[in-house]
């Protein structure tokens, strides 16, 4: 599973700063619309938002505070979820670490410490006995996590992941949904801002995200 087509594309280009602003993006330009919209699980008008990622991946990580503070901006309007995407299968360790956390309610305490863990400490958590030991040192007990890590719930949801992303059309990583049928990313994004500040991308990005959540809104 590839992690940002625009970083290798931006590799080979000069950089550049001048950029249009994505305040009207375009279906087939700045997003894709699913032929077949899928089920949400946000209720009312609130408008379902789905975060696909990696923990490993050093874009998902980057884009990480920027998209947390859109979060929060949003507000009400939007229902959060997020999928780890299984790069290395349905049995992946990295998925299996999160989804086990969001068993157990600890992704808000959670999230950014593995990131921080992985990105920063440099702490391979790819191992089932590494993960566990790591998360038994920080705050949540080994026998807790172990029952959820291996409960039905939990290894039947892993099992599904890659089904899951399937059915997104989602091929890389960050990507997100928007009320279940509008897919973007900052690779997307990229093709229309053409710059290769990653977080002046990602700013664009969640412009983006601002005008399809708001037209998500305006067909409830």
């Amino acid at each position: 599973m590839r992690s940002l087509r625009f970083a290798l594309i931006a590799a080979s280009l000069v950089a550049s700063t001048a950029f249009a602003s994505p305040t009207d993006p375009k279906s087939g330009v700045e997003y894709t619309t699913l032929a077949q919209p899928l089920p949400v699980q946000a209720a009312g008008k609130k408008v379902e938002v789905i975060e696909f990622f990696m923990y490993h991946c050093p874009h998902c990580n980057a884009l990480e505070p920027a998209f947390e503070q859109w979060v929060k901006k949003q507000g009400d309007n939007i229902v959060l979820r997020r999928i780890h995407i299984p790069a290395t299968g349905p049995a992946d360790p990295e998925a299996h670490l999160y989804l086990t956390l969001e068993a157990l309610g600890k992704v808000n305490d959670m999230h950014a410490k593995v990131f921080k863990a992985m990105h920063v400490d440099r702490v391979r958590l790819t191992k089932d006995d590494v993960i566990i030991d790591w998360v038994s040192k920080n705050g949540i007990d080994r026998k807790t996590f172990t029952d959820a890590w291996n409960s039905f719930g939990v290894m039947t949801k892993l099992r599904r992941l890659p089904q899951t992303v399937a059915e997104y059309k989602v091929d890389g990583a960050p990507t997100v949904v928007v009320d279940g049928k509008y897919v973007t990313s900052p690779a997307v994004v990229y093709n229309s801002v053409k710059t290769n500040n990653e977080q002046v991308l990602f700013q664009a990005t969640l412009q983006v995200l601002d005008a399809l959540v708001a037209k998500a809104a305006k067909s409830k």
